[in-house]
């Protein structure tokens, strides 16, 4: 069965377990933020447009996603929308999955008019600029070394 991608404002059921894989994933951005309060922000932003985020699911089993966010980087308020929040589960990963996600994404924003997106990574900066994303700066948050990056759409 292939999989299906679809907006994370249509299974809710899914938008708990989605946003704790995120809190995990990147314990390092969320060491403030306890895990019910993070929930409860990811879920609310399905619906205002901060974390807009598109899922793949295979039946009904939640496998990946990844997010067009209006705000990720808290230094950095003067730039956005942003790639965010992007995770495949280790057993579905090598298929090319999160390269489908975020195309998916950079679709969405295209599609709302907006000329660019904004990503940070902390080790992932390759991966990115094979896909047609550029390094803007670098930086030191949450005690490590990060890359903004940027992708003209």
């Amino acid at each position: 069965m292939p999989l299906l991608l679809d907006w994370l404002a249509s299974h809710p059921q899914h938008s708990d377990t989605y946003a704790a894989w995120i809190h995990q994933q990147f314990h390092y951005e969320y060491a403030h933020q306890p895990l019910v309060e993070w929930q409860r922000e990811f879920a609310e932003g399905q619906s205002n447009g901060d974390w807009s985020c598109l899922i793949a699911l295979d039946g009904e089993r939640l496998v990946g996603g990844a997010a067009l966010a209006r705000d990720d980087l808290a230094h950095r308020p003067d730039l956005g929308p942003w790639l965010a929040c992007v995770f495949v589960d280790p057993a579905a990963r090598g298929q090319g999955l999160a390269e489908q996600l975020i195309e998916g994404i950079c679709q969405e924003a295209k599609n709302r008019g907006l000329a660019r997106l904004y990503l940070h990574t902390q080790s992932k900066q390759d991966y990115y600029g094979k896909r047609g994303w550029q390094v803007l700066e670098r930086f030191r948050a949450w005690e490590n070394d990060q890359w903004l990056m940027v992708r003209d759409l």
